[in-house]
């Protein structure tokens, strides 16, 4: 089976900014999805904040298994109707974190060895020149930690999380900046990749996740005897 996925880009330095042009002449979101193209298994697109409605009509997301998302300078520039900060929304926190651009060396401790992200991978490695994140970081406790990263300033960060929120898989992972070359990193490009494999659910998609059914009594398993004042009926729309 081949994973359908598609990478959405801000699309904005690239266009504004002649080093992140050079760097990446493919754009960002270009250079992540030809890596998965080479990865087997994988059909990757791309679409922008550009977009009409920025790339994420029904019928793309319908025809797509794993989503990447790459944002950065644009979030406040996103249609709240189309995705409202995706990342913040499933988190349902801040995400706040101390950062400086300076162009540090960031080494990247794998901490879960068995876990399928960190496939194939070394115990650690090393990206040359990176933007720094610093603990603490507000989110939710994540369900894994596979990556913790360190970098010259002596600060260290959470850099690959994993959660789940309904019938899906999520997984957060800190490395990439406009402007220095991570994304043509070998490595960066097999922990992608590596992450595409696990977020993908391959059963039948829910037809309504947010659905709450009403299951009256003449509908159970086992007689029920209704038993005091009702505040629904039968056959209403639960709480959403």
């Amino acid at each position: 089976m081949t994973i359908r996925v598609t990478v959405w880009g801000e699309n904005v330095h690239e266009q504004k900014n002649r080093a992140v042009a050079e760097i990446y002449p493919a754009t960002m979101h270009g250079t992540i999805a030809a890596a998965l193209n080479q990865a087997g298994g994988i059909s990757a697109g791309t679409v922008t904040l550009q977009d009409a409605e920025h790339g994420l009509t029904p019928a793309k997301l319908a025809a797509t298994d794993v989503l990447i998302w790459w944002g950065h300078a644009a979030h406040g520039e996103v249609k709240d109707e189309i995705a409202e900060r995706p990342f913040k929304r499933l988190m349902g926190a801040p995400c706040n974190l101390s950062w400086r651009e300076a162009g540090e060396r960031e080494r990247l401790w794998v901490t879960s060895r068995q876990h399928p992200i960190a496939r194939g991978l070394p115990d650690h490695f090393e990206i040359e020149h990176e933007e720094m994140y610093g603990e603490p970081f507000g989110v939710p406790e994540p369900l894994e930690t596979v990556f913790v990263s360190w970098f010259q300033g002596g600060e260290v960060f959470r850099s690959g999380l994993t959660w789940r929120r309904g019938a899906g898989n999520i997984f957060y992972f800190r490395p990439g900046h406009e402007t220095y070359p991570t994304y043509h990193q070998p490595v960066v490009q097999q922990v992608i990749a590596n992450a595409v494999r696990w977020a993908h659910n391959p059963e039948a998609r829910l037809t309504d996740p947010n659905a709450a059914p009403n299951r009256p009594v003449g509908q159970t398993l086992e007689p029920v005897v209704e038993r005091g004042p009702r505040l629904h009926h039968d056959g209403e729309a639960g709480l959403r």
